[in-house]
């Protein structure tokens, strides 16, 4: 919600329709669910295919990040052809805002007990708060705080974008591709330390993904740069 009146605020200013992006949260939030899920299935078919109602149960976790931005991209190509706007503008707009709520949605995992990291001992964790530290002792052991490190990482990433938004070197598409470098990056190696990563021929998918992005943004700013908006 926080980050849906910063994207209707920034609509306001770029002269965009606020009703497309109600009708990207009305299409793309379900679309964005379904792809996270749909996205952790495959990584664990070997699990699913013999309890296909489970894949359904995700009150019991499984949600991708990865795969609600294909699906939420997908979504979003298929609305701007039909309001006959920016693809790279409406991105932009909606970039920042995303970040943030990966970094509010980190605290959901907190709350769950998951996506926690590998054994560390009681002198490290002792750096953290008491409410950290009592919630990062799972299975009687204390935990590293990944959540915590993404969510940092996603609120500086966050800023980061906000305060380069303005600036006049920035051309359409670059916000986004920022967002894929700069997140991923730090997904890249936070995911080295966690315990739950999704698993492909014994590669963590996530830190593969992340390098694809990383490319991607790299690439987009690449073009962007060579040729003329």
């Amino acid at each position: 919600m926080i980050g849906f009146f910063l994207v209707i605020k920034e609509s306001k200013k770029q002269g965009i329709d606020e009703e497309f992006f109600y009708d990207f949260i009305i299409f793309g939030l379900p679309g964005a669910i379904i792809g996270a899920r749909l996205y952790y299935v495959i990584f664990n078919w070997s699990y699913y295919k013999y309890n296909l109602r489970a894949i359904l149960n995700i009150s019991q976790g499984g949600l991708a990040i990865h795969g609600a931005i294909i699906i939420g991209i997908v979504v979003l190509w298929i609305l701007v052809k039909y309001y006959k706007i920016s693809f790279w503008k409406v991105v932009d707009i909606i970039t920042p805002s995303f970040i943030l709520g990966q970094a509010i949605g980190r605290w959901g995992n907190f709350i769950n007990q998951e996506a926690y990291g590998k054994i560390v001992s009681s002198d490290y964790i002792n750096k953290f708060p008491d409410f950290i530290k009592q919630q990062m002792f799972i299975k009687g052991y204390y935990r590293q705080p990944t959540f915590l490190y993404e969510s940092i990482w996603n609120i500086l990433v966050f800023a980061i974008l906000l305060f380069l938004r303005r600036r006049k070197f920035i051309k359409n598409g670059d916000i986004f591709a920022l967002y894929l470098i700069l997140y991923s990056a730090g997904r890249f190696f936070i995911e080295k330390m966690r315990t739950d990563s999704l698993l492909f021929e014994g590669i963590m998918v996530a830190r593969l993904i992340s390098l694809v992005m990383i490319f991607i943004g790299i690439t987009i700013i690449f073009i962007n740069h060579r040729q003329e908006n």
